[in-house]
């Protein structure tokens, strides 16, 4: 394909992706007699943020958005530690049953996550966690993916590397701390943008699991602007656009190792 015509195709899937962003940016900001009348276009006649004034006046979005954030970051910096351990010791340490282990984990991204729900709130609900932020929390602060990325891209670190930091007195763990991680920076930057992306964005299991309103998370809290025979869409999409701020902001700051990191971890 010539170039004019790779760029004439680049532009058109990025429209697909794109239009639908616009267009809860437009309703987003167009006043709600509009959209109720349908007056609504993909540039309408006017332009208002009542529907942001309205949804901070009505709702409290910021306690929202900061459970989500608690959430989300927490559930991330927890998975990305154990998932990099996981990986680590199934790639690098020699221990019986390494590859069964591993076949195991794998085997777990075939499992739908509604088939292990009702047996994980049991889990949960034993441990006293329900209505708590760590019953959101710990269930996912390991995922088979993640192992598996981890896995793969130590792999491929040369075990010289680390029979050299062993003759330098490093054990496994100052071995994984000062020698590996600091080589691992765009594997980390993958597992952060999955796994924050993910926690941010799960609405059924913080539904299920936290009972207090006032700990709910956005995805969770869209609900409250959903009636059952109408439906604030301009509010809604005011609140949508709000929670895609920060995955936003995550993924151009990591954007740069996300291509590196699953290259390195050998996902094509």
């Amino acid at each position: 394909m010539s170039r004019p015509l790779r760029f004439a195709v680049c532009l058109l899937v990025s429209a697909v992706f794109v239009l639908p962003l616009f267009a809860m940016v437009v309703v987003a900001f167009t006043p709600r007699e509009l959209v109720f009348d349908g007056g609504a276009s993909l540039w309408p006649s006017r332009f208002t943020t009542a529907n942001f004034s309205n949804l901070f006046a009505s709702f409290p979005v910021w306690r929202w958005f900061s459970n989500a954030m608690i959430v989300a970051t927490l559930t991330t910096a927890l998975s990305v530690a154990v998932n990099l351990a996981a990986g680590f010791a199934l790639a690098k340490l020699q221990f019986a049953g390494r590859t069964f282990v591993l076949v195991v984990v794998l085997s777990t991204l075939m499992v739908p996550a509604q088939a292990v729900m009702i047996p994980q709130f049991e889990l949960v609900a034993r441990m006293g966690l329900i209505g708590l932020f760590w019953a959101v929390i710990l269930p996912s602060a390991s995922t088979a993916l993640g192992v598996f990325l981890a896995r793969q891209f130590f792999v491929s670190v040369p075990d010289e590397l680390l029979d050299a930091a062993r003759l330098d007195g490093c054990g496994t763990v100052a071995t994984l701390r000062y020698v590996v991680l600091p080589m691992a920076k765009p594997l980390i930057a993958v597992m952060v943008l999955l796994a924050f992306m993910t926690q941010w964005n799960d609405f059924l299991w913080p539904l299920i699991t936290l009972r207090d309103p006032d700990l709910y998370t956005l995805p969770v809290a869209l609900r409250f602007l959903q009636g059952q025979f109408d439906a604030d869409y301009g509010g809604l999409m005011a609140m949508a656009l709000l929670s895609c701020v920060p995955l936003l902001v995550v993924f151009v700051a990591l954007q740069r190792f996300f291509v590196d990191g699953f290259s390195r971890s050998g996902i094509r």
